[in-house]
């Protein structure tokens, strides 16, 4: 299948598969897995951080960082777009008591500091404790700028707060400014990576952060079931994702820009090519195609796509500028059975 929904479909690499079956493996939980170990260690020196920890997904991941940050009763700043207050069942609200406070993300995916610091609560008994700015970048696709994070290092310390980046596709962020990762990571007090999406591992992110913070995400890790057992066989595929899988992504940027250039072309699709910063596209669709017979048309011919309004589609490690021709050449010939009008509109 040629896929679009999301990054997340990737497979792992032959290269992983080999690390994965030959990796020397413990328990976890009593943190006597070597590759484990080492792929937290590693990656938190990479990154710039005291400690890192392995659990199985983004979702864990910015759940795990925001239990350690906050007790019940306080409270977290972030974007009505953010994926860990949007997309990720509630889950601080709901297992942690921990009330989000969404601010409207900007064009940009940034967030205003003047409604940011209009939202931090004041000191009464009445109102929830702020305590956390939590940040993501990429955010649906695009960029924060690193003057950007400068400022939000700044306001966070003259509000006192912690600061926390969903780091899901950080490293596509890197790799589009072609910056180090640690031009990112030196201003945040915790972040985290997925090892999942364009880095192509099948399982896995990190959180990173000091000591003490770590030991209390990996006790919230046990506490909501997070513990893995051997679960070196997936830190092998982790750190290869980390090593080998970094520069590439420039691929998937060039491809997500060959892919709208082409959508372009395709009658009721429209791209603006110039708000494409990495790896996703958001395709404005004529409301008078049947964009759910649409998918399910392309799905016959080996073709996955998401619905939307608009329509996100996502490059990734296993699509290819000849998928991308094989997907456009599918599209033309759908859209003009479907909706023969859109040719001569």
């Amino acid at each position: 299948m040629i896929d679009f929904r999301s990054d997340t479909v990737t497979q792992p690499t032959p290269a992983m598969r080999q690390a994965m079956s030959t990796a020397a493996v413990g328990d976890d939980v009593y943190q006597d897995d070597p590759t484990v170990n080492e792929l937290e260690q590693w990656a938190a020196e990479r990154h710039g951080f005291e400690s890192a920890l392995f659990c199985s997904s983004g979702t864990q991941a910015n759940l795990l960082s925001l239990m350690a940050h906050c007790e019940r009763g306080d409270e977290y700043l972030c974007g009505q777009q953010a994926h860990n207050y949007k997309f990720e069942g509630g889950g601080a609200a709901v297992l942690g008591s921990i009330q989000p406070q969404p601010i409207e993300n900007e064009k940009d995916g940034t967030l205003c500091f003047t409604k940011l610091a209009a939202a931090i609560k004041p000191n009464d008994p009445h109102f929830a404790r702020t305590r956390l700015l939590s940040l993501e970048n990429t955010i649906n696709g695009k960029i924060l700028p690193l003057s950007y994070l400068a400022q939000a290092r700044a306001f966070a310390d003259e509000h006192q707060l912690k600061l926390h980046l969903d780091g899901a596709r950080v490293y596509n962020a890197a790799v589009a400014l072609n910056i180090d990762i640690t031009d990112i990571s030196q201003y945040f007090d915790s972040m985290t990576i997925c090892l999942s999406k364009g880095l192509g591992a099948p399982i896995g992110s990190l959180v990173l952060g000091d000591s003490a913070f770590i030991q209390r995400t990996r006790r919230w890790r046990k506490v909501l079931g997070g513990g893995m057992r051997q679960a070196g066989i997936l830190a092998a595929a982790a750190k290869i994702a980390l090593t080998d899988h970094i520069e590439r992504l420039a691929d998937d940027h060039a491809n997500a820009r060959y892919l709208a250039e082409q959508l372009n072309q395709v009658a009721g699709f429209s791209v603006n090519t110039q708000h494409i910063q990495t790896n996703m596209l958001f395709a404005k669709v004529a409301p008078s195609l049947d964009q759910h017979q649409l998918v399910a048309t392309l799905k016959e011919q080996g073709i996955l796509i998401s619905a939307g309004q608009p329509m996100r589609l996502v490059t990734h490690l296993d699509i290819s500028r000849a998928d991308i021709d094989t997907f456009i050449s599918a599209l033309k010939t759908t859209v003009s059975n479907l909706a023969p009008h859109l040719q001569t509109d």
